[in-house]
């Protein structure tokens, strides 16, 4: 089968279309025909060797996949050949077949979008697991939402607007921010052309926030944890600006606030059971159109290199998808 194949942990460049062996299900496992894959952050780490998982060589990056189940392994009953699902693996998905676990793979409706699908449960699982799970984000709270245009970014405006948050979306150009707004942000911050923690005390009335959703760290954790309310929440999430930043401690004191960790692909491994409810809970926005997962741009396989790069420069706006073809 025809795939984006990382033969050396030399980076997005070094990556190429070629061949690999299709994959053969195993008992609990599911290949899945794809359709699509959504390229997220990890990706990038991946393909560098910066990421924790490390897949043996050569591999196909792609973590995401939507399309239709090809063949199960012995002993999987929640999917069935001919069926439309989406999966996350740790790796195999620029490919045109994709391996998974079955506790991975979420089956779909008939008549769903796949392109729209493949974009969906990383980030939506994500921000969905951070802010009801981990952040227990609650009705007329107010939540700031860095990177917000960014892939996860997006799916925390969206799902924080649907449960009832007052949301500030903080983005780097006008153009990210109208998105944030036609997707629910209250209120909005350019922080590259605006102070980010005195937006905040003029939108807040110096009160502050209740939780923060940080994809980004670097140089904007700070001032945001500076600009938290009493009792607030500061969700890491991630590192999009490739810098870990090291908080004065004494805040989190002062402000009898918590800082929570979002690690969602150990959160499925760890409470399996939750996160199928959550997953269950979001295909169900999915289908009634609740949520729209916001595909910006879709690459074929041979562009696949692109679509990678556009994530890594932090150039796409909400979700970037590979077509396998």
């Amino acid at each position: 089968m025809k795939a984006l194949v990382c033969r050396a942990l030399d980076g997005i460049d070094s990556l190429a279309v070629g061949e690999l062996p299709s994959p053969v299900p195993g008992p609990g496992e599911v290949v899945i025909g794809v359709t699509a894959a959504g390229v997220n952050f990890p990706d990038v780490l991946m393909v560098q060797g910066k990421y924790q998982f490390k897949a043996p060589l050569p591999f196909a990056p792609g973590c995401e996949v939507a399309g239709i189940v090809k063949s199960v392994g012995e002993g999987v009953t929640a999917v069935q050949p001919g069926q439309p699902a989406l999966a996350i693996m740790m790796s195999g998905g620029f490919a045109q077949e994709a391996l998974a676990r079955e506790a991975d793979v979420v089956p779909l409706p008939a008549g769903v979008d796949l392109v729209q699908a493949s974009a969906f449960l990383f980030t939506y699982g994500t921000s969905y697991h951070a802010l009801k799970d981990r952040a227990k984000l609650a009705a007329g709270e107010t939540l700031l939402v860095l990177g917000a245009a960014g892939g996860v970014g997006l799916a925390a405006v969206e799902l924080g607007k649907l449960m009832g948050a007052r949301v500030i979306a903080a983005a780097s150009s006008p153009e990210k921010l109208a998105l944030c707004r036609e997707r629910g942000a209250a209120e909005t911050i350019d922080y590259s052309r605006e102070d980010l923690r005195e937006r905040l005390k003029a939108l807040t009335a110096g009160r502050g926030v209740d939780v923060t959703y940080d994809p980004v760290g670097g140089d904007y954790t700070e001032p945001a944890l500076r600009s938290m309310g009493w009792n607030g929440r500061h969700l890491v999430v991630g590192f999009a600006q490739n810098e870990i930043p090291r908080i004065p401690l004494n805040l989190v004191l002062l402000k009898g606030c918590a800082v929570v960790g979002v690690f969602w692909g150990e959160f499925r491994r760890r409470e399996a059971a939750t996160f199928r409810a959550n997953s269950a809970q979001l295909v169900r926005w999915l289908d009634e159109g609740r949520v729209k997962p916001h595909v910006s741009a879709r690459y074929p396989l041979e562009r696949g290199i692109e679509a990678l790069r556009a994530v890594a420069e932090r150039r796409a706006v909400g979700k970037v998808v590979i077509i396998p073809g």
